[in-house]
């Protein structure tokens, strides 16, 4: 209820209230919301959702419409903005992480070869996801090329983006290094950083900075249609791993918009006691 009341507000409005006009819905907005979150946590096909959610064409009519429209940018925009605040920074961003992912594809042959790759380095066949998120690990954007595309090719559109949310300063890994750093520092006016490892030494050592995209990654592989790549175009999976974002988005600004941790209640009925 909690997660539904913070994205009711930040949907589209209907056609039927907009002045152009338009047919009333049948199925109510959040059983549409549920069956996305359904279809993109549990990795189910489009055809196999549940008989308790609205008809399988009708909920993938709205992601198909809300993809195209830039709705599920726009949310995530929105809900990332909300998140800063609560966290005491500013709404938009003014640094952030850049990496990529390689992601393996089905062997259901859902992937054309025309947009799947080998990357040699991480010995996977599929496609290669290139995301920007900000110093929260909250995700600002993502770009999906074959995975034989170099990280350093692939980051092109998140720095265009990147300049035009306003971020001045990124992290990167050693594969960004070369001409990219100085032509975005010249061109988009953003200065890239490698994070370095530390000296090595025994165990795991974290690289820094470098751990809040990687994070990112971990929080968007839970997601089981985002473990492998089942979309036949590049487009839909990165709507696909825009609505992951959303829903881990949604899901923490209810947990701290609503449940509030039991020591905090705790020291707030002792204060009224007093």
């Amino acid at each position: 209820d909690a997660q539904w009341e913070i994205l009711a507000g930040l949907l589209p409005e209907p056609a039927c209230r907009r002045p152009s006009g338009g047919r009333p819905e049948r199925h109510h907005r959040r059983a549409i919301i549920d069956a996305i979150f359904y279809l993109v946590d549990n990795g189910v096909k489009w055809r196999a959702l549940p008989v308790d959610f609205p008809p399988w064409a009708t909920v993938y009519g709205f992601h198909a419409r809300w993809s195209d429209n830039l709705t599920v940018i726009e949310l995530t925009g929105r809900l990332r903005a909300a998140l800063r605040v609560a966290h005491g920074r500013q709404p938009d961003p003014t640094a952030g992480c850049i990496d990529a992912q390689s992601v393996s594809e089905t062997a259901e042959a859902t992937v054309p070869k025309t947009t799947s790759g080998f990357d040699p380095h991480k010995r996977v066949n599929g496609r290669k996801r290139h995301i920007l998120v900000d110093t929260l690990g909250l995700l600002i954007a993502v770009h999906v090329t074959a995975a034989d595309t170099h990280d350093r090719d692939g980051a092109s559109p998140l720095l265009h983006t990147a300049a035009a949310v306003g971020v001045r300063h990124l992290w990167a890994d050693k594969a960004y290094r070369g001409d990219l750093v100085t032509r975005t520092r010249d061109n988009l006016g953003i200065t890239i950083e490698i994070a370095t490892e530390p000296s090595k030494g025994k165990g795991f050592q974290v690289v820094p900075r470098r751990w809040v995209v990687e994070r990112t990654f971990a929080w968007i592989s839970r997601r089981r249609r985002c473990a492998r790549d089942y979309e036949r175009l590049p487009d839909h999976h990165e709507a696909i791993v825009y609505w992951a974002a959303i829903i881990q988005m949604s899901r923490r600004q209810a947990h701290m918009t609503y449940h509030k941790p039991q020591h905090q209640v705790q020291k707030q009925a002792l204060y009224k006691m007093r």
